[in-house]
């Protein structure tokens, strides 16, 4: 008869997911960084048929007046911006991670999809219906899928991922490398050959810190 420490081992195995495959949406998994971007499938991109007008984006999901855009810039305010009609926002202060500077006002500051939605396309969500598209658009329960920055960083940015682009403060890059690997877990997403080399080189020099994903349903 199998011993109590084996039977309950055994249930571990069972129970614990080892990849994101093995879990259901909206389950949450805790895991190491390296070993999360080893868990992604790697394949290659195809951006045929890609649309921004795909990704329904800036909705107003809680339909309080606020949009996505502005819902984000409410939660990353250093100092919170006064909310007038329609949640038109005045004052207020914004710190831009991608390069290390801050922000009076909104207007000079954009609302990045940290895995940008083309790449989002390449990498899967061509496959999915609009509603995900959407869902993925306006991701406001994780806050690595949105963040406030300078226009002029997300504009430099724009479509590329890691392979080409990185952010121009180097202090953040392992935050960055970490939290794209977090959001390309959260909705199964895969990487190509470049950025994989690319991010794991990022990350043999950063902290191998455990990130915590919900899948996205």
């Amino acid at each position: 008869m199998a011993s109590a420490a084996a039977i309950c081992s055994a249930l571990t195995a069972l129970l614990t997911p080892t990849t994101t495959h093995a879990a259901e949406p909206g389950a949450t998994l805790a895991l190491p960084v390296r070993d999360a971007l080893a868990h992604l499938t790697v394949q290659e991109e195809d951006r045929t048929g890609y649309s921004r007008n795909a990704f329904r984006h800036w909705t107003d999901a809680d339909r309080d007046g606020c949009s996505t855009r502005n819902e984000v810039l409410l939660a990353e305010a250093v100092t919170d911006p006064e909310q007038g009609a329609r949640c038109a926002l005045t004052g207020g202060s914004w710190y831009s991670p991608y390069d290390d500077t801050y922000f009076t006002a909104a207007r000079p500051l954009d609302i990045d999809h940290l895995v940008p939605l083309a790449e989002a396309w390449d990498s899967g969500a061509s496959a999915w219906t609009a509603k995900q598209r959407e869902a993925y658009a306006n991701d406001l329960d994780d806050d690595r899928a949105l963040i406030a920055v300078s226009a002029t960083s997300n504009r430099s940015k724009a479509d590329q991922d890691p392979a080409a682009w990185q952010p121009p403060s180097a202090g953040y890059r392992c935050t960055y490398a970490t939290d794209w690997v977090a959001i390309k877990t959260r909705w199964s997403l895969t990487i190509d050959k470049a950025e994989q080399a690319t991010l794991s080189d990022l990350l043999a020099d950063c902290p191998n810190a455990p990130v915590e994903v919900t899948l996205a349903r």
